[in-house]
């Protein structure tokens, strides 16, 4: 692997955005596979699958958000060990990834019982449901150890700036788990069980995959790959630890700024709930733009700090940013534009389409203002600065319920999709007051 000063020409806008499409699509296929779960249930289940497939893919969605963590926090280590040339550190670093990840995974499974009981007592569906769902969540629990030793992968991946090595995974995950869901579910005839054993088939296949690759591309070894001594070092897994908690808590806050939102939104009545989840279908298929370039950043800013190459450094982040808002413009006048378009083809009930319609300019100006704070989350994962991304979500998050609890009661709906607006506003500027202290940290280490 070469160092910063043999890649300055992947600062060109064009490298840039090659870097930047293979993350898009990848993230794209996520839904995806959601999407297909549910058309094939759809088509060949009974409403008791469809309904156990939402109650399933909401519990794991949960907890395996939560787990994030394995990616962001692996990937500014990784990038910063590889502008330091460390290839020692890069295994180090693996290594570490994995042991964390099998520990959770593992332990995962040991508590499956006690998850599955929390996670059904606080849903309310039928009992044959519930029922289905539990035996699609027992089922299902089983790649836990997998899926959370394939985010560390990814994690390096970004790191390494190999976004189509990220775009490969996915693409095989998903495709292997469409083909594994029509032949069990469709074919079989196994409804909500067979789209778990091929979901667990999946994930257990592609970690394989995924593993082998990146050992081969690190040139793994028998005999001297794994340098222990780095793995198992006391001051550097407690390292690991505490930004890996950091990152979980700041995700958590995410989570619950959202589930907020949701929750006001019902308030005002359910078609303001329906219009709400419609917009933000809208809002997500964005972000899958904007997070792209903040992965791209999130490497580059890692290599030139791991580098002490401050020129490149800001060369990376100016540009990857002028690319992300001229995205973000461009998806904001889409949304403009087109967004009762999108509205109608994601519903046909005419009043969810009215009041959807009324909060078009919430989501266009989210769109457009949401690049800073993707740009620089980007950065502080870049720089392993998961401490200050905590606690700016925590600040921006007291922003944002005051901007909730405090608007007039009569605004309705509009003062809550403004106080959203305003969320994602106030999370870039939480972030912008520790940016000059942790770079200086960053670059003087």
């Amino acid at each position: 692997m070469s160092g910063v000063d043999a890649v300055t020409d992947s600062l060109t806008y064009r490298a840039l955005l090659s870097k930047a499409w293979p993350l898009v699509l990848a993230n794209a296929s996520v839904p995806l596979l959601g999407l297909v779960d549910t058309a094939v249930i759809g088509n060949t289940g009974t409403t008791t699958d469809l309904g156990a497939i939402a109650f399933g893919s909401l519990i794991f969605g949960f907890v395996y958000w939560t787990f994030g963590f394995l990616r962001m926090g692996t990937t500014g280590f990784i990038a910063q060990a590889y502008g330091a040339q460390d290839q020692l550190e890069i295994r180090a670093i693996l290594g570490r990834g994995f042991l964390m990840a099998l520990v959770l995974g593992l332990s995962l499974l040991l508590s499956q019982q006690l998850i599955g009981a929390v996670s059904f007592s606080l849903l309310e569906g039928s009992s044959e449901v519930e029922a289905v769902a539990s035996e699609y969540f027992f089922i299902r629990i089983w790649g836990a150890p997998a899926t959370l030793c394939l985010f560390v992968v990814m994690g390096v991946w970004v790191g390494l700036g190999e976004s189509r090595e990220l775009l490969r995974l996915q693409l095989l995950l998903n495709g292997m788990n469409i083909v594994l869901d029509v032949l069990f579910a469709g074919v079989f005839g196994w409804g909500a069980q067979g789209i778990a054993v091929g979901t667990l088939i999946a994930e257990v296949v592609c970690t394989g995959f995924g593993v082998w690759r990146l050992l081969r591309f690190l040139g793994y070894s028998q005999t001297a790959f794994w340098p222990w001594p780095r793995v198992l070092s006391g001051a550097e897994l407690r390292r690991s630890v505490a930004a890996n908690t950091d990152i979980m808590i700041r995700t958590l806050l995410l989570v619950y700024a959202f589930a907020l939102f949701t929750n006001r939104a019902a308030i005002y009545g359910d078609v303001s709930l329906a219009a709400t989840h419609v917009l933000m279908q809208i809002v997500a298929f964005t972000a899958f733009f904007l997070d792209g370039y903040a992965y791209v950043a999130e490497s580059l800013v890692g290599r030139a700090i791991g580098a002490k190459d401050r020129q490149f450094f800001n060369l990376a982040v100016v540009r990857t940013t002028v690319l992300a808002a001229l995205t973000a413009l461009i998806l904001a006048a889409v949304v403009w534009g087109f967004g009762e378009f999108f509205i109608r083809g994601l519903t046909d009930i005419e009043e969810v389409q009215q009041q959807a319609v009324l909060m078009i300019w919430a989501v266009s100006a989210y769109v457009l203002l949401s690049f800073p704070a993707f740009q620089l989350d980007g950065i502080f994962i870049g720089a392993s600065a998961t401490k200050e991304m905590r606690d700016a979500s925590v600040l921006s998050l007291l922003v944002y319920l005051l901007c909730v609890y405090g608007a007039p009661a009569d605004w309705g709906l509009a003062a809550l999709w403004g106080a959203m607006v305003i969320f994602v506003v106030a999370r870039a500027f939480a972030l912008l007051l520790y940016t000059s202290n942790t770079l200086r940290r960053a670059f003087a280490a």
